[in-house]
């Protein structure tokens, strides 16, 4: 079955994927002489920055999530379609849908975001937690606070310190972040909660195989980043490989020296792929694209051969000015929209001027009114790139009316250790139930400055 998207005679565009770079194409094209079809398999925007305090039990699950539909509920233009997409059928121009219906287009624009990568060990998923959707966020959440619940019933105190032991997978912003947040969460908004455990013996371990975390920044960012990591309580561990994970524990390689860490809880913060679909397109138009999944485009974000085809955000590979793949943030993937939808707007299939990237900076939190900054050269911390980073990512947050508002009181007063909702979903036997072994799928990985 074919959809013909086309009302008197206008261009047919499809945007695969809600997520930031995907929603500015939309929205950009609003008043444009084409009728846009948004296509995902969620009927939200997640706001992916803020996605650990969903875990940490600071934010709800609609603090962090704007509704599609309720987006572009004022672009008669816009249709949004909750749907998979399986298949591009390129010679056609069709968009394949999982139920088999076929979507026409004129230009298709692909913004399906990434999905996280076990680096070829998918079975660590079934023993770890992803951080990348809203189940993941939930799931999460149920299993810290039933670890605390486990501990507190544990009579061997070898179990409790089992129980006790967080780890963190990757040192890039979301594994700096949520460390930092279990670490408040332990030692300043729970360590009066039990009578049997003292929350405040907690270990919270953040493992990274390369030399430095949060390695997009300079090294003084990151030293600055791992100092503060440390004065919170977290134990920061650099050069240190994976090499299993199972349910009671992480091993480990660091040098020449293997060792494991007893735990009940692993969060996997350290890989990123494109979504699958990026590569299927990529196969269908003759395109390449690397082991990551992410397909190579021209200057112009097109691919060769089809200038009606353009890939952006995650899903795309280009260099930058400086020779270096462009950063899979935000704010990356909504410039590539901008570039994109102006295009379309001029009644162009696609852009056919080269992009040009402008870096805006990159922000991560800490925890207790720290973050680390770096705009154009720039090196900020401490109180100052707090407040800009909450100032950034309030931006940032649109949808639904009053929502900046509320969420950033609610996100400031979590990020000092305020306001956790310890409510679990659900008994203790799903604690230690499987984490979902669907691919995960997320827009984008990290917000800049705006």
């Amino acid at each position: 079955m074919s959809h013909d998207g086309s009302r008197g005679g206008r261009r047919r565009v499809v945007i695969v994927g809600g997520g930031f770079g995907g929603m500015e194409a939309a929205k950009r094209l609003k008043r444009a002489d084409v009728e846009v079809t948004v296509v995902d398999r969620h009927n939200h925007l997640l706001f992916q920055p803020l996605i650990y305090q969903v875990a940490a039990g600071a934010l709800s699950a609609g603090e962090v999530a704007a509704p599609l539909r309720h987006m572009l509920k004022r672009q008669p233009n816009a249709t949004v379609l909750m749907a998979e997409v399986t298949d591009v059928d390129v010679d056609r121009r069709q968009v394949v849908l999982d139920r088999g219906e076929r979507l026409d287009y004129d230009s298709l624009i692909v913004a399906s975001g990434g999905e996280t990568s076990y680096f070829g060990h998918d079975e660590w998923s079934e023993v770890s937690c992803g951080l990348k959707t809203l189940d993941d966020a939930l799931d999460l959440r149920n299993r810290i606070f039933g670890a605390f619940e486990e501990a507190e019933r544990a009579s061997d105190p070898s179990e409790q310190d089992e129980w006790l032991t967080f780890v963190v997978v990757g040192g890039g912003p979301t594994g700096v972040e949520i460390s930092g947040q279990l670490a408040i969460l332990a030692r300043h908004t729970m360590n009066r909660d039990f009578r049997r455990i003292d929350p405040r013996a907690v270990r919270v371990i953040l493992l990274d195989a390369g030399e430095r975390v949060v390695a997009a920044f300079s090294e003084p960012t990151s030293a600055t980043a791992a100092k503060e990591l440390g004065q919170l309580g977290v134990t920061v561990r650099e050069h240190a490989m994976v090499t299993d994970i199972d349910s009671r524990g992480v091993t480990l390689k660091v040098g020449e020296e293997t060792e494991r860490i007893a735990t009940r809880t692993v969060v996997w913060a350290a890989g990123v792929r494109a979504a699958e679909i990026a590569a299927r397109v990529a196969r269908g138009a003759g395109a390449e694209s690397d082991r990551g999944g992410h397909v190579t485009v021209n200057p112009d974000l097109t691919l060769p051969g089809h200038p009606e085809i353009s890939v952006i955000g995650d899903a795309a590979k280009l260099a930058g000015a400086d020779g270096k793949p462009l950063p899979g943030l935000a704010t990356t993937a909504i410039q590539q929209a901008r570039h994109v939808a102006q295009a379309i707007r001029n009644g162009e299939p696609g852009a056919s001027k080269p992009f040009k990237y402008f870096d805006k900076g990159a922000l991560a939190v800490v925890g207790r009114g720290r973050a680390v900054c770096e705009v154009r050269g720039r090196r900020l911390s401490g109180p100052i790139a707090f407040l800009m980073y909450i100032s950034v990512h309030l931006f940032y947050l649109g949808g639904v009316g009053g929502r900046r508002l509320t969420t950033g009181l609610n996100a400031f007063q979590a990020l000092f250790g305020a306001r956790e909702s310890r409510v679990i979903a659900g008994d203790l036997k799903s604690v230690e139930r499987s984490a979902p072994t669907q691919p995960t799928v997320a827009p984008t990985t990290q917000m800049t400055t705006g």
